[in-house]
């Protein structure tokens, strides 16, 4: 956990009311002991990467900050696929074992709650589940075989700043501890991903894909023109993979597809005397010729738009905009 640091850069420096919110993140290295019998893969790790953040604030500025991330969550988990209703909230209350009086924790659950009304958003009660020194608001994401992951997580704590001696100047000229809210949208990285990889079959969606493109050459005398259409794209911002083993087309091409690279250029001696392309995508369309300009243009959008499949980003260019809303719903 980083909340001690982030305390303790918080303290250091005299902090006035005006100051606040202040908001701290980082992508920090946690671990767990996890039991031996109990570690998956990636979905259950000992040690890990979290996007951590704490948020020191008045306990008047609780609702706007809860509400601001609970907007932030959702539009982030929108972006990486996931449809609103595949996503759900969950407020964890008081566990039986905890610090602090029943007055804080009446606070705490009361601001949490009204802070997803007012982000416009549904709740669930997790009765006893929240942590030992304040209660959370948890986001659970559904991925597309119906399974659901519990991933953000917004925690409200009164308890662990006053502890280690976080202060404000308040408006009277008074000090006072600070609210301090845990934040994670993501939660595990390594478990994000895995997630994510589960939710797409490994068909990583252009933006997100590790290759976004594989160039492969059917012969040597293709060789040249591929080098120089792998550094012209790479020049362009994309990333690239560039296959020219001794190896028959057929082969690299499914390779490349197993690997599910979400656009493979065949290049042969037709496209070099052309100075074109043969496009083919991921998912096994034959799109056939193309130009370079052309198909950098098409890329490049996928991109921008953070589309879900490369087959919108193609329909988009050669057929109406009803198609594409079809393929990506």
């Amino acid at each position: 956990m980083n909340c001690p640091c982030h305390i303790q850069v918080f303290n250091d420096g005299l902090r006035s009311y005006k100051d606040l919110p202040i908001r701290y993140a980082e992508f920090g290295c946690c671990h767990r002991y996890e039991p031996s019998g109990s570690l998956r893969g990636l979905m259950r790790v000992r040690s890990m990467v979290q996007d951590d953040g704490h948020i020191f604030c008045q306990e008047s500025q609780i609702r706007s900050e809860v509400s601001l991330f609970t907007g932030q969550v959702f539009q982030v988990y929108q972006d990486l696929g996931f449809e609103q209703k595949n996503i759900s909230i969950k407020i964890a209350t008081r566990p039986e074992n905890r610090i602090g009086s029943d007055e804080v924790w009446d606070r705490a659950e009361t601001a949490l709650q009204d802070a997803v009304k007012q982000a416009g958003y549904r709740y669930e009660i997790l009765p006893e589940e929240g942590a030992f020194y304040g209660p959370k608001v948890e986001f659970h994401l559904k991925d597309r075989m119906g399974r659901e992951w519990q991933c953000g997580t917004i925690q409200l704590d009164y308890l662990i700043p006053d502890r280690l001696g976080a202060r404000f100047i308040n408006e009277q000229g008074n000090k006072e501890v600070p609210v301090m809210l845990h934040r994670a949208m993501l939660g595990s990285v390594e478990r994000f991903i895995a997630i994510l990889i589960e939710h797409y079959a490994g068909a990583l969606p252009t933006w997100l894909a590790p290759h976004q493109i594989a160039i492969m050459n059917i012969s040597e005398k293709q060789t040249d023109f591929c080098i120089a259409l792998h550094d012209k794209l790479k020049a362009q911002g994309l990333r690239v993979k560039l296959d020219i083993r001794n190896e028959k087309i057929g082969y690299k091409i499914r390779e490349n597809t197993l690997m599910k690279i979400p656009y493979l250029i065949v290049i042969g001696n037709a496209e070099v005397e052309s100075n074109q392309l043969s496009l083919r995508m991921g998912t096994g369309e034959d799109v056939g010729r193309i130009d370079i300009a052309d198909f950098i243009s098409l890329v490049s959008n996928d991109i921008k738009f953070k589309h879900h499949s490369p087959l919108v980003a193609l329909a988009q260019k050669q057929h109406p905009a009803d198609l594409a809303d079809m393929i990506e719903n």
